[in-house]
């Protein structure tokens, strides 16, 4: 299995599990800055070299000597589970991707036809019933956690214990787990932890929002996309994330934590005996 979505720094000062939709474009080059003293140009997914990645094979072995023996600090980035689905749904739905197509080719057309989704359009701006199609997407992300119907889910709206949970149960362990919506302070108790070859400066380090742009604007307050229904669904989809992480499962408008991480609590409930 070994470690899926791990990112280390080149220097091994860090280790990074990528939760999708969790800050991990501008995590990933901040990353690389510590380094190099320079950000990648261009989308950090696309990196090649100057950064260690589980999907790069000459990586794999540096990567799990590292975390096995834990030689640095590892961490990760969680967010609220309501605004993750609807930064999913704006961005993988219903954005045009960085290639200049749809997310995954047929996946759109598919939620046309199935789910009676719509997504809208760029010549016209973007115009469509935001609402009603994001909880009909709710329910296709649903069928695919729930029943891998009408596909497997896909890692931008699975569960972020998921995502967590395979580093712990193939022997890696975190030292901090923060929330996004308290990014800076998190971020800074994992450089304080860590010696970096150039400083960061997280009040200037601008946030690459790689999504940003090429898809429509949240036209509503969080709460109002989420019904009676929606708010079951993702508390089904979703439990385990409000539980561990800490977030309000009643009110999707209050995005922020209601507690902190408890790290032990989290190791053991999604490591081999949880």
């Amino acid at each position: 299995m070994g470690f899926p979505g791990v990112w280390m720094t080149e220097s091994e000062s860090v280790v990074y599990r990528v939760v999708p939709k969790c800050a991990c474009s501008t995590i990933g080059q901040i990353m690389y800055y510590s380094d190099h003293g320079e950000f990648f140009d261009g989308d950090i997914h696309d990196a090649k070299s100057k950064i260690h990645k589980w999907g790069i094979e000459d990586s794999q072995p540096v990567i799990e000597a590292n975390v096995t023996n834990h030689k640095s600090p590892a961490f990760t980035c969680v967010r609220n589970p309501y605004g993750r689905i609807l930064s999913s749904f704006f961005d993988k739905i219903c954005g045009i991707q960085r290639n200049g197509k749809r997310y995954r080719g047929k996946l759109v057309p598919l939620l046309i036809q199935k789910y009676g989704i719509e997504v809208g359009d760029p010549e016209t701006g973007f115009e469509f019933d935001q609402i009603k199609s994001f909880r009909r997407f709710l329910l296709f992300a649903r069928d695919t956690i729930r029943w891998r119907r009408p596909m497997d889910p896909d890692i931008h709206w699975s569960a972020m214990a998921g995502h967590v949970s395979t580093f712990i149960m193939n022997g890696g362990r975190y030292d901090h787990i923060f929330p996004v919506e308290t990014f800076n302070d998190g971020m800074q108790k994992v450089l304080d932890s860590i010696e970096t070859r150039h400083p960061v400066n997280l009040t200037e380090i601008p946030r690459f929002n790689e999504s940003e742009g090429h898809g429509p604007k949240r036209a509503h307050p969080i709460a109002d996309y989420f019904d009676d229904l929606s708010l079951h669904l993702v508390y089904e989809i979703y439990k385990r994330d409000f539980n561990l992480f800490k977030y309000d499962v009643h009110d999707p408008n209050n995005k922020m934590p209601t507690g902190e991480i408890d790290l032990d609590e989290v190791h053991a409930k999604l490591g081999p005996k949880g």
